[in-house]
């Protein structure tokens, strides 16, 4: 790999993306910047990572990552993979599919994509603890 470094153009969590079976372009559905939930451990069903990147320079190795903002040496889920740019103005994409990802606390947590070892950005999911309608303390 070169010391040249790909430009992250986008970063977005959701719920899903659908890829146009003519031209291949993506679509993001149901963006998610907050994940409620009325207790923790909590697990989401479905969540997307999805990113895109430019400027590569040939095959470069890339690393997923969702960390807790208070704990990021444990992830709660890492992949790696490659990606290949066939010259530097081409545009990557990339949508990692997490099913079942149980958050441990409410709170920060970090979806962080690498180049190597060279963190290229973070997207920021928020994790927050919700009272029922009915429970004691809900809001109507």
């Amino acid at each position: 790999m070169t010391d040249i470094q790909p430009i992250l153009l986008s970063a977005i969590t959701c719920n899903r993306v659908i890829f146009d079976k003519i031209s291949g372009m993506p679509s993001v559905i149901d963006i998610v910047q907050t994940i409620d939930a009325p207790r923790y451990p909590a697990r989401h069903p479905q969540i997307v990572f999805f990113c895109e990147l430019t400027n590569g320079h040939g095959t470069t190795k890339t690393q997923v990552r969702l960390v807790d903002a208070q704990d990021e040496e444990k992830p709660i889920f890492e992949r790696t993979g490659t990606v290949r740019f066939e010259n530097v103005k081409q545009i990557v994409t990339l949508a990692v599919n997490l099913q079942g990802i149980v958050f441990p606390r409410p709170g920060e947590y970090r979806f962080q994509l690498f180049a190597g070892e060279y963190l290229l950005g973070e997207r920021r999911i928020i994790c927050r603890q919700i009272k029922l309608p009915g429970e004691p303390g809900a809001t109507q």
